[in-house]
């Protein structure tokens, strides 16, 4: 049990995260970037889903040996508003016949980060599908930066059921955030796999990544 983090190294990918980073980005690229970013995110994670070979007939009428991609039809997205949602929207490209469940959560800031690197967070609203055994769940918060907000959620997922596979999806995470939600899944006693386009080395004192690309869901909406 625990956690693999697959960073992904695609040009595609690498040349999004750039126009993120860049703070001369302006919101509607900003946004546009996520969507995309989500949409790459999505193909790349395809890789790791079981597939069969199958055969299809033709307008010709011939045989043509073909590849069907299994457990598509199970996936559930989980949506961290406000900032995951230009990322989910890609994403679902990818999975189109997802269930989606939604979270409004927030790090409670104005307490200030503890000691360890740990905040404190506020669950406004929760809406989550009931989890199935054959199901894989994917958890999107393009900035996992304590791990705070996503150990949090991760426990109220488990809650609702135990899923086959559990992904994160982040733009950037931090070596912090990484160590901790691998005691998380340890705990929990589950596997997770965590995708992301950047492992940046740091947190300020105000628990931000470094060098990392601001505070997405503002970038993204506008404030």
């Amino acid at each position: 049990m625990g956690l693999k983090v697959k960073v992904l190294d695609h040009p595609y990918i690498q040349a999004i995260l750039t126009v993120l980073r860049n703070k001369d980005t302006k919101q509607i690229e900003f946004r546009k970037s996520l969507v995309r970013m989500g949409r790459a995110f999505g193909l790349e994670m395809i890789k790791d889903f079981e597939t069969e070979e199958v055969y299809v007939e033709t307008p010709l009428g011939v045989k043509a040996k073909g590849l069907k991609i299994k457990g598509v039809d199970k996936v559930v997205i989980v949506t961290v508003l406000r900032a995951a949602w230009p990322m989910v929207e890609g994403l679902i490209k990818i999975f189109p016949q997802a269930r989606q469940g939604i979270v409004s959560a927030r790090r409670v800031e104005e307490k200030g980060m503890s000691p360890n690197g740990r905040f404190d967070v506020e669950i406004s609203y929760a809406r989550i599908p009931n989890i199935s055994s054959d199901d894989i769940v994917i958890l999107v918060d393009p900035m996992v930066a304590t791990g705070s907000t996503m150990e949090t959620i991760l426990r109220k997922v488990v809650e609702k059921g135990r899923a086959k596979k559990y992904a994160i999806v982040s733009v950037i995470t931090t070596p912090h955030a990484i160590e901790r939600l691998s005691e998380v899944c340890d705990e929990l006693g589950i596997d997770a796999v965590m995708y992301t386009a950047s492992i940046d080395p740091k947190l300020n004192d105000k628990g931000y990544i470094v060098p990392g690309l601001g505070d997405a869901g503002d970038r993204a909406f506008g404030g």
